[in-house]
């Protein structure tokens, strides 16, 4: 029974482990949909329930059915005596399962998801004890008289067993990480603000999705805007993040520091021998004269939050910074050739790598912070080529290796994301997102309810079936 049932509760508990913590917000930074085609997954290709149905109850929770399951326990037995000594196993088979319930998703005072069991309901129709040993045909003439008792007592004890299994859930789910460091300057929460949505056709959680910096778990300065997920089902999960989980990223890094750099002479060389090429020997030249003559140092520091936009088919980020070009000669301090403010305006690229969200920024324009009457002048317009080859072939490609490691996406324990869709709305992202439930030959679930299972006068001591 158990070997039929527990996995059920593993299944929603699967769809539910989104990485969890305590929250105040009013509306998430993320939403995720989890669509009935998800839970048919679940049913018929993750764990091979024969005739087992989960589907949504609205605003309660998943209904777990299942009949004409079966299940099998052994053991391992020893007797000593004086006179006597043997050992062997035994087979406990059960067929005729029936079990129905509903698993109720909701959320502790930590943020932490619980999960409890509503309306359990469990029958055992047929049971079937086997010995295996010296004397196993002595043993098996006593088999069926054992059978009844081992129903009768089976059949009272399981949905205990099943709550306890929930109750063992529940224990680990409390001490899960509430917060999810991403680098060295951030951590990312993925709170539970509000227990599930729950309709006929979904189940939506709303995720905190905020970033703070590492020594200052403070919200931003700025809340999170409602938005609605568009109604769709072709995928099993609908993923939603919004311009609040980016701007948050970007607070959290700029207050951290994180947007400040500085390239050495080297560094620039390097960038420029490797990414010149495409733009010419003009350009080269005028590197070399203007910027590799002699050492120095380039400055680069964000003035305030790089801004987030996001439009239909179109997401922005623009950079407010300042650059400085400093050199320091021989026994001398550091000195300041030349500081100005500039505003990259860029490009993210986006794509889903395993279980991550990465990010790529591609350079659509750069302009000096200059009045408009200076911006003719040829030598601040040669200026301002150089520095944005710096930030083409020099900032961006440092940016975009530290955006490899992406954002890490909600997804449940052992579930990978495939056939998956980014598509860019106002507003928000939305990733559609089919399930993979991966399964290792080698793993057996253990079933917390089995041990000690005492079916007759306590001499049965049960474990699952490899």
């Amino acid at each position: 029974m158990c070997t039929k049932t527990i996995p059920v509760l593993w299944g929603c508990f699967l769809l539910w482990n989104f990485y969890v913590s305590s929250s105040q917000t009013i509306y998430p930074g993320i939403k995720a949909r989890i669509t009935q085609r998800a839970l048919d997954y679940i049913k018929i290709s993750a764990f091979s329930f024969p005739n087992t149905s989960l589907s949504f109850v609205p605003g309660v929770g998943i209904k777990a059915l299942t009949n004409h399951g079966t299940a099998n326990i052994s053991t391992d037995w020893g007797f000593e005596s004086p006179l006597f000594q043997d050992t062997g196993g035994a087979d406990l088979f059960l067929s005729g399962v029936y079990f129905t319930g509903i698993i109720i998703l909701t959320q502790n005072d930590f943020g932490h998801p619980t999960l409890k069991l509503q309306d359990c309901y469990a029958q055992l129709s047929h049971a079937h004890v086997s010995f295996s040993g010296e004397l196993s045909v002595l043993y098996n003439s006593f088999a069926e008289p054992m059978e009844k008792p081992i129903l009768k007592n089976l059949n009272e004890m399981l949905c205990p067993i099943i709550a306890s299994e929930v109750k063992a859930l529940n224990a680990n789910l409390s001490t899960l990480e509430v917060l999810t460091k991403i680098d060295n300057y951030t951590l990312l929460d993925y709170s539970l603000i509000s227990s599930p949505e729950i309709t006929e056709n979904y189940l939506d959680l709303n995720l905190k999705g905020v970033f703070y910096p590492l020594e200052n778990l403070t919200d931003p300065p700025f809340s999170p805007v409602p938005f609605v997920l568009p109604e769709r089902s072709n995928s099993m999960l609908y993923i939603g993040i919004t311009e609040y989980f980016f701007k948050s990223a970007s607070f959290a890094h700029f207050t951290a520091g994180a947007f400040n750099v500085t390239l050495s002479t080297e560094e620039i060389s390097n960038h420029f021998v490797q990414n010149s090429q495409g733009l010419g020997n003009v350009l080269s030249r005028i590197a070399e004269i203007y910027i590799l003559s002699q050492p120095f140092m380039v400055r680069i520091m964000a003035t305030e939050p790089p801004m987030i936009n996001l439009q239909p088919g179109n997401f922005t980020l623009d950079i407010p910074a300042s650059i400085m070009m400093l050199t320091q000669p021989k026994n001398s301090t550091v000195e300041t050739i030349v500081s100005m403010d500039f505003v990259a305006s860029t490009s993210v690229g986006l794509v889903i790598l395993g279980q991550r969200l990465v990010c790529s920024l591609s350079l659509n324009r750069f302009r000096l912070a200059l009045p408009e009457s200076n911006r003719s002048n040829i030598e601040v317009l040669r200026f301002e080529n150089i520095l944005s080859s710096i930030l083409h072939f020099g900032i961006l490609p440092l940016a975009n290796a530290k955006l490899q490691q992406g954002f890490p996406l909600p997804n449940p324990h052992k579930i990978s994301f495939i056939n998956s869709d980014i598509e860019v709305l106002e507003g928000f992202l939305l990733i559609s997102t089919d399930l993979k439930y991966e399964t290792s030959s080698k793993q057996q679930p253990s079933f917390h309810g089995w041990e000690g299972l005492n079916l007759i006068s306590g001499q049965w001591r049960g474990k699952s079936a490899p």
